[in-house]
């Protein structure tokens, strides 16, 4: 039986983190040739990935530049990946969520007419602006893939409600498999100051904000609910937030929360050290879409720092609460948590709707399905 040429395409760390263990089911599987492509749209944060999973890629654009746009980010994709293609010649394209890099690499993909496998697909918010431009590039992904791989039965309706039906599969969210590998109970942070918090006697509070819709006054206000949470629960809580490396970021992280002794301001973490930063914590605050899967798979309430969500599973499930940009709807979410064990409970307790760790070995089996190389499909990631 001759072999299935998989290449998979990556760029930034978000996808590296939910794309290696697929990666490396790939590689164990005999009836696949797989091919690994990176576009490092993020270089620094990307190769931390590689190495934690020991990974790597046979082609790599290297694209990052200082101030990049979208626009630079997507036409170096494309020039570079149609000579990867013609070169590998591969049978299927593998791309992930809703970065830049998943846009052009399907794309590119499309012009040269290779089938594209979507991975994490069905996500949606409705609006095409937020989260920008994440809402419309996974949108086109969808329109361009040949292959959905959906975390959820909730994506697949997202899909079915825009007309594709065909070649979807329910498989559970890849960052529960890539979680098995990362956390662990004796592990020693590389960023000492968090070897010596008191995760014991304290509620450790992690915090990630970053995203472009939240720039300017959305993001003044969590910087100041921030500050004044930490003043309002000295003695209880300690805050940490990795700091985004964006200047935007930087600037409003420090402006307001510098002085403040129980919040830590450190650099971007690895993301095994973020998986077990989390696991140690109380709760999270963020804006990223990734925790809202990964905290609740560690039993952490998740407070979402956005106006919506395209993870609406976990916030029926109770794992996750939309707490929007406002000042005083971030404290008084925040401060009930803090307060009532009850509350925390609830949301602690939750069931995960994410995936069960078996979300690579389904997609593996959907793409041998695909190209007629198994009798029947995978089965169906139920959730909770």
């Amino acid at each position: 039986m001759s072999k299935l040429k998989v290449m998979t395409i990556f760029g930034t760390r978000p996808e590296a983190i939910k794309m290696a263990p697929l990666v490396q089911e790939l590689e164990h599987r005999s009836e696949f040739e797989s091919y690994c492509c990176v576009t490092a749209q993020h270089r620094q944060m990307l190769d931390s990935v590689l190495d934690i999973f020991r990974l790597t890629p046979q082609f790599d654009l290297d694209i990052m530049e200082r101030s990049q746009s979208l626009s630079s980010i997507t036409s170096k994709c494309l020039l570079g990946l149609e000579k990867v293609f013609q070169a590998v010649c591969p049978d299927l394209v593998l791309v992930h969520g809703d970065t830049s890099t998943t846009f052009a690499g399907a794309l590119a993909a499309f012009y040269q007419q290779i089938a594209v496998g979507h991975v994490e697909a069905g996500l949606r918010t409705g609006d095409k602006y937020s989260p920008f431009p994440e809402e419309m590039n996974r949108s086109m992904v969808g329109r361009l893939a040949d292959l959905h791989f959906c975390p959820t039965e909730n994506n697949r309706k997202n899909l079915e409600a825009e007309g594709i039906v065909n070649g979807v599969f329910v498989t559970g969210n890849t960052v529960i498999d890539a979680l098995h590998t990362t956390v662990c109970k004796d592990y020693h942070f590389t960023t000492e100051s968090l070897n010596h918090l008191d995760y014991q006697g304290k509620k450790i509070i992690v915090v990630t904000c970053h995203r472009r819709e939240n720039y300017g006054e959305p993001m003044e206000q969590i910087m100041s609910a921030l500050k004044e949470l930490a003043i309002m629960y000295k003695k209880e809580v300690e805050l940490v937030y990795p700091v985004h490396l964006s200047p935007v970021v930087q600037e409003a992280a420090h402006r307001y929360l510098d002085g403040q002794d129980n919040i830590h301001l450190i650099p971007p973490l690895t993301a095994d050290e973020m998986h077990n930063l989390m696991a140690r914590s109380y709760m999270v605050l963020t804006d990223s879409g990734g925790l809202q899967e990964e905290a609740p798979a560690l039993s952490k309430p998740v407070l979402v720092l956005r106006r919506e969500t395209e993870r609406p599973e976990a916030v029926k499930a109770g794992t996750v609460r939309v707490a929007g940009t406002s000042r005083e709807d971030i404290l008084r979410l925040a401060s009930g948590l803090i307060q009532s064990p009850e509350a925390y409970t609830a949301m602690a307790q939750a069931a995960n709707p994410y995936g069960d760790g078996q979300a690579c070995r389904r997609i593996a089996d959907g793409i041998l399905y695909h190209f007629g190389k198994r009798d029947c499909p995978p089965e169906v990631f139920q959730g909770h």
